[in-house]
């Protein structure tokens, strides 16, 4: 068998399968039209190398030219398809340009269908035998040509245009699988038209000897179109399985989202908006109470809410639909057993070209947790304290009628606002950081610790107060419940015990300085008899107008001592009057031991007449404490005048008293006293420190009561124990000042 017949034969054979292959796709993708326009093709390609091969083998002229006129035909349909599959699979070219096209080849076709023997050739004058490539013969006309031929060569010129046009179109979209099929589709295209059209005007212009090549011209087109189309089915059956594997992992997930919704206890719906029909699972009409039959649509959906609720659902929804996209809601459902139910809802709009299509969300029910809260709200009602809820922002939340009475402020007036309105204009620049700190480690604590803390009220009046805080977790993120208690009344009530207090310190000052009377009375007669004795003697000397050096020496010494005994009554007088005198308790930095020193001065002349000898062990460099230097001395002169009667009974000779301070672990100095009398039994050890309790004949009961008063007000302890050997100890301890501080 020849070659030629070998080549052109495989040629047909490859353009039917490949049409029949992509028919046979074409049926089970029927609006894929580029495939059925490619099939088409591919039997027309194979039609023409049909004719061609038969042409190459004509014996007589008139066999040839009625080939050739045949021709025709499947190249007017292989041009007409391929304008149609160049504007399906490109989705570019003019129409116009394929119009023109296909038109000219219609009227190509239908002179060919008026001429003798054919459009190509007005005359076949005879046939000629050429021998080509590997000693094959083939028959080549010899005649003159149609000049309506020109049509057809007008047609492929068209054609040509129409795909040049549509693949720059192609190129132009930047997508790398268009400019790819641009090149190798429309680049395929472009030169085989170029050869197939150029070789046949070559051969009707006589100036070759050579068969009509159109068949493979086109089949190399058929070729790259058949490549592309396959490169699309390889990809299509890889989306397909995709596909397929998406499916199935859609609908595993799908089970599993059904599964989780059902363990979280959620109801999945959804509202074809366009339909007005809402889908819902079977939870969800459970949750509304709405029967499987009955058609759910957003009318019905409002109706089965609370009447209260029906119009903040409706402003959530036209929210989400007119762009928010998010709906977000809590309402009450009227139950067809008359029962209410809280339901949450969450769900995002679905938009298509700006418009709403479709709307799908969970719901799910949240009495318990609206009943809790409901119970909390309760709760804070009934506080007795006035209750605040505080979010994040600083934002009231929640209050209680308390607050009203409080900060005169209405409910309506608080909520929603930053709680800095309640805070006194001196104290809100530094509250927000206050805030944020709570936040950041939060706890249950008292607020302001060691500093008072004041309320603003409505009319800009200021009130102290106490804050307790306690962090609240809930779904809405975290707030701070503050309990706050307006401690006016409180404050009078302390102003009013601290007066007494004072009242009560200063009767007991007086009555402890009755006790000393006779003593106090000598230690100022013995001042006031040196004065009055040197005075006398300084008035003899200046009768006697002394002149003598030495007299002035005694006359200046006289007046010395006079000046020293002045100041000794007048510093004794001086102590008295500031023990006696009332007056609001101050806090200033004292020196203990020189109070020590200052006391024991006082009570000289007592100790000397009780006998009692007096050694101190006074701490070196000690602190300073903040106090109140009469009260302090009030509760050293007591101590002194107890130990001294507790050695009443006791020879003079062991009358001794022991005064010793020191600095306690660096944070608290101590003073004790200690005597030597009979000590202090069990029975009285634990009551001595009762008022209007007390082991002396003449006493009132309120010496030690009110050291105790004292010493506590100023954070100190007192307290008293037996010696190992015999007396007793009373101790006192005051909080020392660091040094450095004022």
């Amino acid at each position: 068998m020849s070659w030629v017949t070998i080549v052109w034969s495989m040629t047909v054979w490859a353009c039917l399968t490949l049409a029949a292959l992509y028919l046979v796709i074409w049926f089970r993708q029927t609006d894929k039209f580029a495939f059925l326009l490619f099939s088409v093709i591919g039997t027309s390609v194979a039609a023409i190398a049909v004719c061609e091969l038969l042409a190459m083998r004509a014996q007589r002229p008139e066999q040839f030219g009625r080939l050739i006129w045949w021709a025709h035909f499947p190249v007017f349909l292989a041009v007409v398809s391929i304008v149609g599959f160049v504007r399906l699979y490109f989705g570019a070219g003019r129409a116009w340009l394929g119009y023109s096209t296909c038109g000219l080849r219609l009227l190509d076709l239908v002179l060919n269908f008026f001429s003798a023997p054919n459009l190509n050739y007005k005359e076949i004058t005879g046939l000629r035998h050429v021998m080509v490539f590997g000693g094959e013969t083939i028959s080549v006309a010899e005649g003159s040509e149609n000049p309506w031929i020109k049509v057809s060569e007008l047609s492929s010129l068209f054609l040509l245009l129409f795909v040049v046009d549509a693949s720059v179109t192609l190129w132009r979209r930047g997508n790398r699988t268009e400019r790819r099929r641009a090149v190798v589709v429309g680049g395929c295209m472009i030169f085989f038209i170029l050869v197939a059209a150029g070789h046949s005007a070559l051969i009707e212009a006589g100036l070759i000897e050579s068969p009509y090549l159109i068949s493979l011209s086109f089949l190399a087109i058929v070729a790259a179109m058949g490549y592309e189309l396959s490169s699309d089915v390889a990809r299509a059956e890889q989306l397909a399985r995709r596909l397929q594997a998406s499916e199935a992992a859609l609908r595993e997930s799908e089970q599993n989202m059904a599964l989780a919704a059902c363990a979280a206890d959620l109801a999945m719906w959804m509202w074809d908006i366009p339909r007005d029909e809402i889908w819902t699972t079977d939870k969800g009409r459970a949750l509304f109470g709405s029967p499987k039959s009955d058609k759910i649509s957003f009318e019905y959906f409002l109706t089965a809410l609370h009447p209260e609720d029906r119009e903040a659902v409706s402003q959530a929804v036209n929210k989400a639909l007119n762009g928010v996209g998010e709906y977000e809601s809590e309402y009450r459902v009227l139950l067809p057993t008359g029962q209410t139910r809280w339901i949450g809802a969450r769900g995002r709009v679905e938009f298509n070209s700006g418009k709403p299509i479709r709307m799908r969300g969970v719901s799910f029910d949240v009495t318990l947790r609206k009943q809790a809260e409901e119970r909390f709200r309760l709760v804070v009602e009934a506080a007795p304290n006035a209750m605040i809820m505080v979010d994040a922002e600083g934002k009231i939340d929640l209050t209680n009628a308390q607050v009203e009475s409080v900060f005169g402020y209405t409910r309506q007036e608080l909520v929603g606002h930053p709680l800095e309105m309640l805070v006194p204009e001196r104290f809100r620049i530094h509250h927000s950081g206050h805030r944020s700190a709570y936040f950041a480690d939060p706890k249950t604590r008292a607020i302001g610790a060691g500093r008072e803390l004041f309320g603003r009220r409505k009319d800009g009046s200021e009130i102290p107060i106490e804050i307790g805080l306690n962090p609240i977790r809930t779904s809405a993120g975290l707030f701070v419940l503050a309990s706050i208690v307006d401690i006016t009344e409180r404050r009078r009530a302390e102003l009013e015990a601290a007066r007494q207090r004072n009242e009560l310190a200063h009767l007991s000052r007086v009555a402890l300085l009755g006790e000393l009377s006779g003593s106090l009375a000598h230690e100022l007669n013995q001042p006031l008899a040196a004065i009055l004795f040197n005075a006398q003697a300084a008035q003899l000397l200046l009768m006697q107008n002394a002149s003598d050096p030495a007299e002035l020496q005694e006359l200046q010494e006289i007046l010395r001592e006079i000046v020293e005994e002045n100041k000794r009554a007048g510093e004794v007088i001086r102590r008295l009057r500031a023990l006696l005198r009332k007056g609001e308790t101050q806090l200033e930095p004292l020196d203990i031991n020189e109070l020590v020193i200052s006391v024991l001065k006082l009570m000289r002349s007592d100790l000397i007449n009780q006998h009692v000898a007096v050694r101190t062990e006074l701490a070196p460099d000690l602190p300073a404490v903040d106090g109140d230097d009469v009260q302090l001395q009030q509760v050293l002169l007591n101590l002194f005048v107890n130990g001294c009667d507790a050695m009443a009974e006791v020879e003079a000779i062991e009358r001794r008293l022991l005064v010793c301070t020191e600095l306690i672990d660096g944070k608290e100095v101590s003073v004790s006293v200690a005597d030597q009398g009979n000590g202090i039994t069990h029975e009285k050890m634990e009551r001595v420190f009762e008022p209007f309790f007390t082991t002396k004949t003449q006493g009132m009961g309120l010496g030690l009561a009110v050291c105790r008063t004292i010493i506590s007000a100023h954070g100190g302890r007192l307290w008293a124990a037996n010696n190992p050997g015999r007396g007793a100890t009373f101790q006192f301890t005051l909080p020392a000042k660091k040094r450095g501080t004022q």
